[in-house]
């Protein structure tokens, strides 16, 4: 009886290093995505999922980063161009273009549009660099990759909160 008590125990204990383990890293990895030249990624747990770029619905009298809104499985979700919102040049219609959905728990219905997925990155194979003066607000962090690659964190609950991205009106 003691035995079985000590299994039970056993599989109980590795069944929560398994799930604290898978949490960390979770909450370690980022999804890398391009935006126009610029290489970028986001905290894994701030995306609810990445999609191919749906068929959107122009909004009149919006701002011109704003491509309008989608129907994602029945659910709304207005379409941001991130490059043209920072000032770049819109998104073409390449075929790696992808839309990252925000998830819920940030804002509800908000999709960004950017040029290509690079995959999922650990942030500490990467140098920290010193964040611009002039750096946006919704810039988390600059990092130098081991080849020299520059990468951008994004800050998603910060670029969330920015009146300019909730705005979307002329």
């Amino acid at each position: 009886m003691a035995r079985r008590t000590g299994l039970r125990e056993f599989q109980l204990s590795l069944g929560e290093r398994l799930r604290t383990a898978t949490t960390a890293a979770a909450l370690q990895s980022r999804l890398g995505f391009q935006v126009g030249a610029d290489n970028w990624f986001v905290a894994l747990h701030q995306v609810s999922e990445v999609i191919p770029v749906p068929q959107s619905v122009p909004v009149p009298l919006t701002a011109s980063w704003f491509r309008g809104v989608a129907n994602v499985r029945g659910n709304l979700y207005s379409i941001i161009d991130f490059s043209s919102f920072q000032g770049g040049d819109v998104t073409g219609a390449a075929m790696e273009r992808r839309v990252i959905l925000v998830s819920d728990r940030l804002i509800g219905g908000a999709g960004l549009l950017v040029t290509r997925m690079l995959g999922l990155r650990n942030p500490d194979q990467f140098e920290k660099l010193p964040l611009p003066a002039d750096a946006a607000p919704w810039l988390g962090g600059v990092y130098a990759a081991a080849g020299g690659t520059r990468w951008l964190e994004l800050d998603l609950p910060k670029l969330v909160r920015q009146s300019g991205f909730l705005e979307v009106g002329t």
